[in-house]
């Protein structure tokens, strides 16, 4: 059946249909469809949003949610902004595409024809951007055919120049980019009262870190109202029948042990995507998938050869049931962030192996953006108690919040995981030529970072270390 429905995909072509991208005849042949694709994410969200269960308001992704599939068990090929988007976009590991830092720091893909808008364009789409798109300094030198304009990155602005395109009605199929600042931080003042909400685990539950998540959800609520617009605007404008809606996040929320970080609070990020065929009826899967992998699937649900530097795996036989799972593990990242804190995991369906390649033994503060809960962690001392160690597995049947590190564990299940992971991330990174192989990664030339003990993002830009240079 998984080889059936390959070939029915692949045989799809070239051919593009004609006339607005509007509702088309179900008697009319697979092969003369391109479907209209809108990419909307945003900033730091993690799987804190309503469909996931989470009572953060977030209503429309959540009506999206009950419209297409909703993926239960997605990662970010890394839990930071710049790589993670870079893995989606290109379809291989950050470190393969270039993007070992953030783009506003320095960092650069390899080859921007790698982006997904010029395989896109080569069948028949126009492109255009809306907002955030943080895999270039210059949004210009990636290819986007329109960037569209609009006074912030907030969805309050860029919503609206996201509407007006789709209200245009493009002769084209189109793929359409909107990326909204929100949930990044500085969060806006509540709406909630933070008395009834719940900060995340594994915070404690004090007023402090209950007063960030109310922020956190007053940011919500402007990205959802974004996300709200656009599906409006698809369903008035009669093209929301022929247009796949895609909708996730970079990686984990902005608080500690969260964002930049290899445990699932880190690399776990939402993704729905509704649209024609296999992707409108309401299913949720729980394959284990990395955001390297949407690329592929998109090139197989449109019928569409597959770039040869794809390293990511399509996961359309999971969505159409002929496959429960197309991952054995999947891999994630750090290498630069605010700071330097070079890092590697392998995630399986139950366990989860982190390797950190410096001789630090404390957390790196400026990788965890400031705010009440951070503030509050590091009023009780964090700087100084907190730990880390070289290795680290955890068993995330028993210990899904991962703060048992069983490596010295001498249980021989225990000792065949940490055995099999490490050889699984050994080959990982040979057959990407990890950089991190043959040493410390150098800091690009331009870039900037701040020192590894500073407590502080901020001054971002400010220092660039001798041996980095």
């Amino acid at each position: 059946m998984m080889e059936t429905n390959r070939r029915r995909f692949l045989q799809a072509g070239a051919a593009l249909a004609s006339g607005v991208f509007t509702k088309q005849s179900q008697a009319q042949p697979a092969a003369n469809r391109r479907y209209n694709i809108v990419y909307v994410h945003s900033h730091d969200s993690g799987r804190y949003l309503r469909p996931y269960g989470h009572n953060v308001p977030t209503p429309n992704l959540a009506r999206l949610a009950k419209q297409g599939t909703l993926f239960r068990n997605m990662h970010a090929a890394a839990p930071t902004c710049s790589p993670s988007r870079a893995a989606l976009l290109t379809g291989q590991s950050p470190h393969q595409a270039g993007m070992l830092g953030l783009a506003h720091l320095g960092w650069t893909l390899h080859d921007y024809n790698q982006h997904i808008v010029h395989t896109l364009r080569d069948h028949g789409y126009v492109t255009a951007l809306a907002g955030i798109q943080h895999v270039a300094a210059d949004p210009k030198v990636i290819g986007y055919d329109e960037i569209l304009p609009h006074a912030t990155t907030s969805a309050k602005d860029v919503a609206p120049a996201a509407v007006k395109f789709i209200r245009s009605k493009p002769d084209k199929p189109f793929f359409l980019d909107v990326g909204f600042f929100e949930t990044h931080r500085e969060f806006p003042e509540p709406v909630d009262n933070p008395d009834y909400i719940l900060p995340p685990a594994p915070l404690p539950d004090v007023p402090q870190t209950r007063r960030d998540m109310a922020g956190f959800h007053a940011s919500a609520r402007v990205m959802d109202k974004g996300v709200g617009e656009v599906l409006d605007a698809l369903d008035t404008s009669g093209l929301a029948e022929n247009t796949l809606v895609i909708s996730t996040t970079d990686h984990g929320i902005a608080f500690p042990n969260m964002k930049c970080n290899l445990r699932d609070t880190g690399t776990g990020i939402s993704l729905i995507m509704r649209g024609p065929g296999v992707f409108s009826k309401p299913q949720v899967s729980d394959a284990l998938l990395s955001n390297i992998d949407v690329f592929p699937t998109l090139c197989d649900y449109l019928g569409i050869e597959h770039p040869k530097w794809l390293t990511g795996k399509s996961f359309l036989p999971v969505v159409e049931g002929a496959s429960n799972e197309i991952n054995e593990a999947v891999f994630s990242e750090v290498t630069y962030h605010a700071a330097y804190e070079p890092k590697r995991s392998v995630r399986t369906a139950r366990w989860k192996y982190i390797r950190h390649f410096d001789d630090r033994n404390t957390v790196v503060l400026p990788n965890c953006d400031d705010g009440y809960s951070k503030t509050y962690w590091m009023e009780k001392g964090w700087k100084s108690l907190s730990s880390v160690t070289h290795e680290e597995l955890f068993d995330l049947v028993f210990d899904p919040n991962e703060q048992n590190n069983l490596v010295s564990n001498t249980e021989p299940q225990v000792q065949t995981a940490l055995a099999d992971l490490r050889n699984m991330l050994d080959n990982w990174m040979k057959e990407t030529n990890d950089p991190l192989l043959k040493g410390p990664v150098s800091l690009v030339a331009g870039g900037h970072v701040v020192p590894q003990d500073a407590d502080s993002p901020k001054g971002l830009g400010k220092y660039v270390p001798k041996v980095l240079r």
